[in-house]
């Protein structure tokens, strides 16, 4: 073909249907949908393709939102597939769909989450209303109680509808959400004065950021113009994130590798409806995250809320006994900004304690020594400490002691700083605050000196551990995770996630799938792989979230490692080679009396497959009583640290009464029956250290007879097996030899239909000569029947000539005969004349009758001719 084919595109649809409150532009009429939005305040685009299953999938979610907004929003679905349409030709999404939002000529505000109705209808009302107004102090109070950062602007409007910056500030709101799309900070406005000074806001057109934790700031108009854009850009680089929500778009995305790397995190499964007007599990766990980073108490952490509450409210009392305040103000942290968390090695290879030190730097000024509070801590400063701490460490060691020693010593590079560490013994097995508060510190005694000098006094700091003891008022129901943050080298981000949407990765990280109210907690790790789950039998809530972080944030952490297991297998008896699970690991090859051979293998490893025949050989030939073939799937199990392997496959083998001795197949020998054999018979028969006796020397050549019987039982099993594969042999030789026998008939048969073949296509070749022959023959016999057809046809015309011509004559006789007649009438008069005549007549006739004669002869002989 000159070029190719194209079959022209269908005609568009209908995407939407007609009973929902949504303008279906299915021809793709961009400018009319910009006509639209001229007329209206809130605009809604969903830019589609027909064919995209996401656009089919979110379809029904956009009717849905529609039905109930519909009244104040406008709702236009754009076709940006058909080719003719004015959306194709200008738009270019790399993606379907695509939903814009406009506030009047503002925007396009896209959104960029899941599609889900209820996520898209709060994003809606978010650009309906990104201003949130504010008159008494119970609506303030509500409000800088949430966990979201908020954005507060202070505007009268007594003298004008619109005071001077507040369409400013609304469009900040609206640069927010477009910057921001899940909508993580909230703007409101303050009409009040008095409201307005409750949180220092004097003038008209301030704007006030509130944070729980760190210092609430007021925009500086001093520095940087009151522009919607810089005031977008303030709010989101110095906005406090105590909570974070994560949630994928569903695409390809580095958002949770992106967060896990900043170091152990704690994501938090609950199932979360964002037009619910209240939240009482996440209030909760707001609460836990309000405390855990608050660094300095609740009175210094929300000092905007302390005068906004009731004096009598028990979860922000502010009263505390002068006895306990001076307690906590001398052991609080914070007093020491920089302080690390040093174990020192054990003093002895028997010994079961070790000396735990929290060291701190403490800056002075001139000689008398005034506190300098540094808000950032040095890394180098840090450095520098432990360099002079492990340079005088043995003066820190101690045997057994009950008492918390400090010492003071100068810092190397200032003399205005010094060091503080406090140290203590701590048992191995120590590993939960509960048992520390009940054994180990029940009224520690305080030892102190100075510059590696003992003496007693009580201005000192206790270890993290300890200073519960110190600060009784600390005590939340038998919990204290109140700052906890600043106060461990295990700090924790927080994340939660809608569980009705990310369930699947609660379930990878161990949730159990029976699990109905989807709630679900872990602890991940990934610098030290490890990742530890909540009780899946206790409730999600605020205690329970309390002793996980804590039981995580201590030294000695009591958390059990969440292994993810495959489901159990249940085998047949008849199976010999035994699978085993991270569950079933420690049984089946620790726990076990016998000695196991156990093979890590993959499912897409091609070569373990290999070795399974190999391996249940293996399992038949060594007796059951004493030795089990096992095997794991590594990529479906996880396994301990110090098990792990990244090469497949992998062969260990764990001798009975010493499992810890371990021993790896060779890499550089071939996996073959006889090479498992001996590397497992080397190696289950060492020595042990103890001497054998003569029970021991019986028992071990009782041993070795069963081992002699067994193998003879199995070598007899394979000689029968090899006298079989003979028996197959010969009938496979014999049918062979039947097959080749076929074989040489049937090449004598093709042989004969060959030459067949050969002798009828010289048979088909001569037909073929003597049909081109005989067409020859007969296009030849046509040419002279052809030529004898002109002459019939020239004869024809030459006898319709002849038949005019004897025409003509017969009509002259005619007239000759009417001549004699007057004639015969004159032969009275005359009868010489009537001789005379007669005879002319008579000669006339004979000439008239040989014409007729030759006429007629003419025509028969054309006759014939025809």
């Amino acid at each position: 073909r000159a070029k190719d084919v194209t079959m022209p595109a269908k005609l568009p649809v209908n995407f939407f249907s007609f009973f929902f409150s949504v303008i279906d532009l299915f021809r793709g009429q961009l400018d009319y949908a910009e006509h639209l939005r001229q007329d209206s305040e809130i605009v809604l685009y969903f830019f589609y393709a027909p064919w995209c299953g996401q656009s089919i999938a979110a379809r029904e979610e956009i009717e849905h939102v529609a039905s109930r907004l519909s009244d104040q929003v406008l709702f236009v679905a754009v076709n940006c597939w058909w080719n003719q349409g004015k959306c194709r030709k200008q738009k270019h999404f790399f993606y379907f769909p695509v939903i814009h939002l406009y506030h009047r000529s503002f925007g396009p505000i896209e959104y960029n989450f899941f599609f889900s109705a209820v996520y898209i209808e709060k994003f809606v009302r978010r650009v309906m209303t990104p201003l949130l107004f504010f008159f008494s102090r119970s609506k303030l109070l509500d409000f800088l109680s949430n966990y979201e950062p908020g954005v507060l602007g202070y505007f009268e409007f007594n003298a004008s509808p619109q005071p001077p910056g507040y369409l400013t500030f609304f469009t900040s709101a609206l640069h927010s959400l477009k910057k921001d799309y899940l909508g993580t900070i909230r703007f409101g406005v303050i009409t009040d004065k008095r409201v307005a000074e409750e949180i220092s806001l004097v003038h008209s057109g301030s704007v006030y950021l509130h944070r729980h934790v760190n210092t609430s700031l007021i925009y500086p108009n001093d520095i940087m113009n009151f522009t919607a854009e810089n005031i977008c850009k303030w709010a989101l680089e110095n906005r406090e994130m105590l909570i974070r929500w994560l949630r994928p778009h569903g695409g390809k995305s580095l958002l949770l590798n992106n967060e896990l790397k900043k170091g152990p995190a704690l994501l938090i499964f609950i199932p979360y409806n964002p037009l619910a007007e209240i939240h009482p599990l996440l209030d909760e766990i707001t609460k836990v995250a309000l405390e855990y980073h608050n660094c300095n108490k609740s009175q210094a952490a929300e000092p905007d809320l302390q005068h906004l509450r009731d004096s009598d409210s028990p979860a922000f009392d502010s009263s505390v006994p002068d006895a306990h305040m001076k307690l906590s103000e001398t052991f609080s942290i914070t007093k020491y900004p920089c302080c690390n968390t040093v174990v020192l090695p054990q003093w002895h290879s028997i010994s079961r304690t070790h000396n735990v030190c929290e060291l701190c730097i403490n800056q002075t000024l001139g000689v008398k020594p005034n506190k300098v509070h540094v808000p950032h801590c040095n890394f180098l400063e840090i450095e520098a400490a432990l360099d002079s701490f492990y340079l005088q460490e043995h003066t820190f060691f101690q045997v057994i002691s009950n008492t918390i020693e400090c010492s003071n010593f100068l810092s190397f590079y200032s003399p205005f700083s010094y060091y503080t560490a406090c140290c203590r013994t701590v048992n191995r097995h120590f590993l939960s605050f509960i048992s520390s508060e009940k054994t180990i510190f029940q009224t520690p005694k305080v030892a102190f000196s100075s510059h590696g000098k003992k003496d007693n006094t009580q201005h000192s700091i206790p270890h993290i551990e300890d200073r519960n003891w110190f600060i009784p008022d600390l005590h939340i129901s038998g919990t204290n995770i109140t700052g906890l943050s600043c106060r461990t080298n295990k700090t924790l981000n927080l994340y939660l996630l809608d569980s009705n949407l990310f369930w699947i990765y609660a379930e990878r990280l161990g949730a159990s799938r029976s699990n109905h109210l989807k709630e679900f907690a872990a602890i991940v790790d990934l610098k030290e792989e490890v990742h530890y789950v909540l009780d899946q039998n206790q409730s999600l809530v605020g205690s329970a979230l309390e002793n996980f972080i804590k039981n995580f944030s201590i030294l000695y952490s009591p958390l059990k490692r969440h292994l993810v297991d495959d489901p159990p297998l249940h085998f047949h008896e008849q199976h010999v080679i035994t699978e085993v699970s991270t569950h079933t690991f420690h049984d089946t090859v620790f726990l076990s009396e016998k000695n196991v051979l156990l093979l890590y293998y993959a499912q897409w490893c091609g070569f373990c497959a290999s070795l399974n025949h190999i391996f249940i050989q293996l399992a038949r030939l060594l007796p059951p009583d004493n030795f089990t073939v096992a095997r794991i799937d590594i990529t479906r199990n996880d396994l301990p640290w110090e098990f792990m392997t990244d090469r497949l496959p992998t062969i260990l083998f764990f001798p009975h009464q010493r499992k810890e001795q371990s021993v790896k197949f060779p890499e550089d020998f071939s996996v073959n029956l006889p090479n498992l054999l001996k590397f497992i018979l080397r190696h289950s028969s060492l020595s042990s250290s103890e001497p054998c006796t003569k029970e021991c020397l019986h028992k071990e050549a009782v041993l070795q007879q069963g081992h002699i019987s067994h193998l003879e039982r199995e070598i007899q099993k394979l000689r029968s097996e090899i006298s079989a594969l003979h028996q197959a042999h010969n009938q496979l030789e014999a049918q062979l030899s039947e097959a080749r026998r076929e074989e040489h008939r049937l090449q004598q048969q093709k042989h004969t239909l060959e030459k067949q073949h050969k002798t009828l296509q010289l048979h088909s070749e001569q037909l073929q000569a003597t049909y081109d022959q005989k067409n020859q023959e007969l296009l030849e016999m046509a040419e002279k029947l052809q030529e004898l057809a002109d002459a019939s046809e020239n004869l024809l015309k030459e006898n319709t000539l002849l038949r005019i011509l004897v025409a003509s004559r017969e009509g002259k006789l005619q007239s000759k005969d009417e001549t004699k007649e007057s004639l015969q009438s004159e032969q009275i008069l005359s009868e010489d004349n009537d001789i005379s005549v007669s005879t002319a007549v008579a000669t006339l006739d004979e000439k008239r009758i040989d014409n007729i004669d030759t006429v007629e002869t003419e025509h028969s002989s054309g006759n014939r001719t025809e």
